[in-house]
């Protein structure tokens, strides 16, 4: 009787708790997505990812679940904000000859123009839906300036009538408060790396764990830059040291995003 009681309370106070408002555009039928524009949900995020090599112990989707994670928290945080599908397909380097990950099987690639057309082509449709504020924000490095040209080139296009914003801080944050935040705990560069690292790697740990092959990560002989992992050692990495990471870009991104839109 006691835990019948207990479970009837439960569902009673879950039946209280506020239904979380749904960010993702996808899951969304088009009048629900037109009530919501209506009714002062004009900002959208577009969420980039990629699908390239990260080491033994990190899954080709990294930057895809990693990006998906941050967007929907990022999102919430703002209100009034939906997310568009995770780009997924971006410049990872040549193919003939090969040139950086794509020296690896899995990394796929597209060319800068055909990326910057694809965000363009991506940010027009969301203003012929009703949003006026188009956010664009990647989790990989190399296509950082395409985000720029590309919000650029629809701010010309669209004079005033909406506006792309190409929030780099994003990715900036991973790459300095991040680290910082790491050295400050007692890490070095021979462990927090450039690229599928200790730095990298407790992101993933936080955001998406199931991307992790935790029984790779304490093999000493896969740390090494011919199996893609490049600056740094990924043993110690660790959820707990992610979520720092992930605190500090998803508060620096809403703050940023807040300011391209005129306050929250």
């Amino acid at each position: 009787m006691k835990t019948l009681g207990f479970v009837a309370l439960l569902m009673l106070w879950l039946g209280a708790m506020p239904a979380r408002a749904e960010v993702w555009l996808e899951n969304l039928t088009w009048t629900e997505l037109r009530d919501a524009v209506g009714q002062g949900s004009t900002t959208v995020i577009i969420p980039i990812g990629g699908v390239e090599q990260s080491g033994p112990h990190l899954a080709l989707g990294k930057h895809n679940a990693r990006v998906k994670f941050l967007a929907d928290k990022i999102a919430t945080q703002l209100g009034h904000t939906l997310v568009a599908p995770v780009v997924a397909y971006v410049p990872e380097g040549n193919i003939e000859p090969p040139t950086a990950h794509m020296k690896f099987p899995g990394t796929l690639t597209i060319t800068d123009d055909t990326f910057i057309q694809m965000l363009m082509q991506t940010a027009n449709s969301l203003k012929h839906a009703g949003f006026t504020h188009v956010v664009l924000i990647g989790d990989h490095g190399s296509y950082q300036k395409d985000l720029t040209i590309a919000a650029s080139k629809l701010n010309a296009a669209w004079g005033g009538k909406a506006k792309a914003f190409a929030a780099l801080g994003y990715y900036a944050i991973a790459q300095s408060q991040y680290v910082a935040a790491l050295e400050a705990q007692g890490f070095n560069q021979n462990e927090i790396g450039t690229h599928a690292a200790l730095a990298d790697t407790s992101l993933e740990l936080a955001a998406a764990p199931s991307m992790v092959r935790a029984d790779k990560l304490k093999d000493p002989g896969s740390a090494q830059p011919e199996n893609g992992v490049y600056g740094g050692n990924p043993s110690r990495s660790s959820a707990a040291l992610g979520q720092k990471g992930i605190d500090l870009i998803v508060a620096g991104t809403v703050a940023e995003i807040n300011t391209f839109r005129g306050g929250p």
